[in-house]
């Protein structure tokens, strides 16, 4: 089920108010608007949108807005609720038969488990069952990434045409040093284009890639276990063995989430020391 991500926005804001604060904290209301400059955002927007369109073809540019949209949800999935759901099966396929699963499956929203469940009752081998949906995987991951690229590469391109911007700033300067007025908004475009680039990658672009990134790792993980659960189901284990075994990708999972927050904590305090 597909539910808003909080902490993206959250997380953009808080970003911009802290920004915006050492602004107002340095200078008043003037120094706000001391940070604005028309000519600054065309240079990176402007540049930035530039070097997107020779870089990728039209079809990739289209998947932009999409895939930023994407940063801003989350799929709630339950690997509890998700365990039971395949005893639930087991349980049926060993009284019943794996026929009479076709009718369960009219209650699964998951089109990767119709997909697999439906491979299993048609007689197909485990291991042919593996491949296919492991390719699917491989395609998932592909398409994931021809849409996350465009965002890292916009987290690369916005620095760099924030340096353009106070190059092209640094020669308007220099170029009129006989006239001493051209000189502040001259060197405000030189500085707040690094300054525009450098925000935009480092809050923006940047950590989007990488949510997006830990979310496909995320979708990966749950399909590899959707693939144990199927290939269990067709072959007939007990709802105890099959629990046991899908248990430790759940059991590996909270191991893998308490060896990152140890590893953040002797972080903490190394950095203390």
């Amino acid at each position: 089920m597909r539910k808003r991500d909080i902490l993206t926005p959250i997380g953009i804001t808080v970003g911009f108010i802290m920004i915006m604060a050492a602004i107002l904290s340095s200078g008043g209301k003037d120094g706000v608007v001391t940070f604005i400059d028309i000519a600054s955002i065309f240079i990176v927007i402007g540049g930035l949108i530039g070097s997107l369109l020779i870089n990728f073809k039209f079809e990739q540019i289209k998947l932009f807005s999409i895939v930023m949209r994407e940063a801003f949800r989350k799929y709630d999935r339950s690997l509890p609720e998700l365990i039971e759901l395949f005893i639930r099966l087991a349980d049926i396929a060993r009284r019943d038969g794996l026929l009479a699963l076709e009718n369960e499956l009219e209650s699964v929203e998951d089109p990767f488990i119709k997909k697999g469940m439906m491979l299993a009752i048609d007689g197909l081998e485990p291991d042919a069952i593996t491949d296919i949906m492991n390719a699917e995987i491989i395609a998932m991951e592909e398409r994931h990434y021809k849409g996350r690229v465009i965002i890292e590469k916009a987290g690369e391109y916005a620095p760099a045409w924030g340096m353009i911007g106070t190059l092209i700033g640094l020669v308007l300067m220099l170029s009129s040093l006989d006239d001493p007025s051209s000189l502040g908004p001259n060197m405000a475009v030189a500085l707040l284009t690094t300054l525009y680039g450098t925000v935009l990658a480092n809050l923006v672009f940047l950590p989007m890639a990488s949510k997006l990134e830990n979310k496909t790792a995320e979708e990966v993980f749950i399909k590899q276990i959707i693939i144990e659960g199927i290939t269990g189901v067709q072959s007939g284990q007990s709802r105890y063995i099959l629990e046991e075994k899908l248990g430790a990708f759940l059991y590996g999972e909270k191991a893998r989430d308490s060896e990152k927050s140890t590893m953040l904590e002797d972080e903490e305090h190394v950095h203390e020391a």
